[in-house]
């Protein structure tokens, strides 16, 4: 039985969301016991899209939305697990990912492009240096 993060890696979750928090950017992680997932360097949260976004603004005090249009004019590398990525602004700890808001799709042979090939996950991130960048790949089988 996998985990709600490990089904929406998987693209098994197209109406969730996910949200990875940096454990600097969390005040209180014993906040998180039992809706997220300890992963590393953070906490990860798969939540239903419309909930997830509220929740998503609440906790990080940006519209998911507006962070992915930001985001979108930087591309970057963000890690295929969601938790961390390459600022394009620099290296070290100034910039580190404070947070990850990703979604994904399913594989769409009519638009073509990277959507013919397989599921696409759709990441944004935000890093402590205030750089937003986004990355979007085809979800391994």
């Amino acid at each position: 039985m996998s985990t709600p993060y490990e089904a929406f890696l998987a693209g098994e979750r197209h109406d969730d969301i996910l949200l990875f928090i940096d454990d600097d950017a969390v005040g209180d992680p014993g906040s998180l016991a039992g809706v997220a997932e300890e992963v590393g360097t953070g906490y990860v949260l798969v939540l239903p899209g419309d909930r997830g976004s509220e929740v998503v603004s609440d906790v990080v005090g940006i519209d998911p939305m507006d962070l992915a249009g930001a985001a979108m004019d930087t591309e970057g590398d963000i890690r295929r697990d969601c938790t961390g990525g390459d600022c394009p602004a620099g290296t070290g700890d100034a910039h580190r990912v404070r947070f990850v808001f990703a979604f994904t799709e399913a594989e769409n042979p009519e638009v073509g492009g990277l959507y013919a090939e397989g599921d696409v996950l759709h990441a944004y991130a935000a890093c402590a240096c205030g750089q937003t960048y986004s990355d979007k790949w085809v979800l391994d089988d």
